[in-house]
C-alpha cells in the first residue's frame, strides 16, 4: 500500500511538472504577441485546464496509455521506475528550455521500464509480448502527424483569414464547421462502437477464450450482440442514451443492463465540443463582418480583434492541452491500482470507473502546474521559431486546439507541445518559408524523436536499481 500511494504522489508530480513544463504550448504566443502579461496568461491556461475536467468524460486517451503495455508485466515497482525516469527527463529538458513532449517522456519511461521487468522475469522476449504494439506504432506517428496537421490546419486557417473578399471568407468558415460537425460526429460513433465492446467486455472474453476453448461461446455471443446492436448506434443523437440502451435490451439482448449500458455510452457524447467549436467559428465570423463590414477597416482595428480572439483560441488550446495531458497520468495512477489489486481492477476502464478521485486530481495538479509556467521554453516556442503576431497567433492555437480535440476523440495519446509547434511553423511558412527558422525546428524534432528511446533507457536503468531494493 505504501508504495502505491508513493507512486500516486509521484504522478500528481509529474502533472503539476507536465502543467508548468507545457504551460509554454499554452501561452507562448498570446505572450510574445502581448495580448496577455505572463501572470495572465498562465492564470487564463490553468483555468481552460481544468475546465477541460468537465468536457472529456470518455478518458480514451487514459486507457490507450494504461494499455500500451500488457497487464502481467505492470506492476508497481515498474510504474514507480517509469515515473522516476519521466520526471527527471522533464525537468531536464525544462531546464534547458528544450520544448520535449511530456506524453512521450511518461510513455517511454512505463514502457522502457516494463521492458526491463520482462527481461529480469523471463528473459529475452519479443517486445510485442512486452507492449502493445498497435498503441506504439500509433504514438511514434503521431509525433510526426500531430505537427503536420497541425501545421497544415494553421496554414488553411491563416489563408482564410487574410483573404479580402469577407463574404468569400464566411462562406468558406460555414464550409469548414459543416465538415467539422461530420467528422466529430464520425467520432462519436466510434466511440459509441467502442464503448459497446467495453460493456460486453469483449477483449477480456476473446483473451479467456484464446487460453480456455470452453469461453470460445461467451467471446461468440458478445460478438453476436455487437454486431446486432450496432445499426441502432445511429439513432443516439435523436433519442439519447437511455432510450438507445433500451432499445438495445429489447430488440438485441434481454439481458442487458440498460443502465449500465447507457452511462457507458453517454460517455462517448462530444456534443460539448462540437457545440463549442461552432460557438467559436460564430464568433470568428462576427468579428470579421463587424470589423470589416460595420466598421471601416484599418491595420489598428483588424490588430484589436484578433487580440480579442486570441483569448478565445488559446482558452481552446489549453481545454485541448488539459483534456490530452491529464489523461495521460490518469492512466498511469490507474494502471497502478490494477497491479496493485487485480481483483477489485481487473482493467483500466473498471479502475478509472471506480476511482472517481483520479480525474479530478489530474485536472488539478496539471492545472496548479500550468499556473507555475515555464519561462524558458515560452521563449523558444514563442520567438525562437518565428515571430508571432496576433492573427497568427490566433491560426496557431485554433489549429492546435482542432488537432487535440480530434486525436483525444481518437483516443491517441498526442504531444501539445508538437501540436503547436508545428501550428506555429505553418503561420510562418505562410508568410514565406525563410520566415522560419528551420535550424530551430530541426533541433525540435532531433528532441522530439530521441525522448521516447532515452525516457526508456532511463526508466529501464532506473527500473534495475530499484529492483535490488524493491
Amino acid at each position: 500500500m505504501t508504495l502505491l500511494i508513493v507512486i500516486v504522489i509521484l504522478a500528481l508530480i509529474f502533472d503539476y511538472i507536465n502543467g508548468f513544463h507545457d504551460a509554454a504550448n499554452s501561452i507562448a504566443t498570446i505572450v510574445s504577441t502581448k495580448v496577455l502579461t505572463p501572470f495572465q496568461a498562465v492564470v487564463w491556461a490553468a483555468f481552460f485546464n481544468f475546465v477541460a475536467y468537465f468536457i472529456f468524460k470518455d478518458h480514451a486517451v487514459a486507457n490507450t496509455i494504461g494499455k500500451s503495455v500488457h497487464q502481467e508485466f505492470i506492476t508497481l515497482p515498474v510504474i514507480l521506475a517509469g515515473l522516476i525516469a519521466a520526471i527527471m527527463w522533464n525537468l531536464l529538458t525544462w531546464w534547458y528550455g528544450i520544448p520535449s513532449s511530456s506524453s512521450h517522456t511518461l510513455i517511454g519511461g512505463f514502457a522502457g521500464a516494463a521492458i526491463s521487468h520482462a527481461f529480469l522475469t523471463k528473459g529475452f522476449t519479443s517486445i510485442a509480448n512486452i507492449v502493445e504494439i498497435k498503441y506504439i506504432i500509433e504514438i511514434i506517428l503521431f509525433i510526426f502527424l500531430a505537427p503536420l496537421i497541425g501545421m497544415v490546419i494553421s496554414i488553411y486557417i491563416t489563408v482564410i483569414t487574410i483573404m479580402r473578399n469577407t463574404w468569400a471568407k464566411v462562406g468558406l468558415i460555414i464550409l469548414s464547421g459543416i465538415g467539422t460537425w461530420f467528422l466529430f460526429a464520425h467520432f462519436e460513433q466510434n466511440k459509441l462502437e467502442e464503448n459497446l465492446a467495453k460493456y460486453y467486455k469483449v477483449d477480456k472474453l476473446k483473451k479467456e477464450a484464446s487460453i480456455e476453448p470452453s469461453k470460445a461461446p461467451a467471446y461468440t455471443s458478445a460478438v453476436a450482440h455487437i454486431k446486432a446492436a450496432k445499426p441502432l448506434l445511429g439513432d443516439y443523437k435523436s433519442i439519447g442514451a437511455d432510450k438507445l440502451a433500451l432499445e438495445v435490451k429489447t430488440q438485441v439482448d434481454s439481458n442487458v443492463d440498460a443502465a449500465a449500458l447507457s452511462k457507458a455510452l453517454a460517455k462517448a457524447d462530444n456534443s460539448i465540443i462540437i457545440y463549442g467549436i461552432l460557438i467559436l467559428l460564430v464568433i470568428f465570423i462576427c468579428a470579421y463582418i463587424y470589423s470589416e463590414k460595420v466598421k471601416s477597416p484599418n491595420a489598428y482595428r483588424t490588430a484589436n480583434m484578433f487580440k480579442k480572439l486570441q483569448l478565445f483560441s488559446s482558452g481552446a488550446f489549453s481545454i485541448g492541452h488539459g483534456g490530452n495531458d491529464a489523461q495521460k497520468v490518469m492512466g498511469i495512477i490507474a494502471a497502478a491500482f490494477v497491479a496493485y489489486n487485480s481483483t477489485k481492477y481487473p482493467d483500466i476502464t473498471t479502475a478509472l470507473k471506480e476511482l472517481s478521485w483520479v480525474p479530478l486530481a489530474c485536472y488539478t495538479a496539471i492545472g496548479l502546474g500550468t499556473m507555475s509556467g515555464g519561462w524558458k521554453i515560452v521563449k523558444t516556442m514563442g520567438t525562437k521559431i518565428t515571430k508571432v503576431t496576433p492573427l497568427e497567433g490566433v491560426a496557431a492555437e485554433t489549429s492546435g486546439a482542432l488537432t487535440l480535440f480530434m486525436t483525444e476523440q481518437m483516443g491517441i495519446p498526442v504531444s501539445t507541445t508538437h501540436t503547436i509547434a508545428g501550428a506555429i511553423m505553418g503561420v510562418g511558412a505562410t508568410k514565406r518559408l525563410s520566415a522560419v527558422r528551420w535550424g530551430i525546428t530541426v533541433s525540435l524534432m532531433w528532441a522530439w524523436v530521441l525522448t521516447i528511446p532515452v525516457s526508456a533507457l532511463l526508466a529501464g536503468i532506473i527500473y534495475l536499481i530499484i529492483s535490488i531494493f524493491i
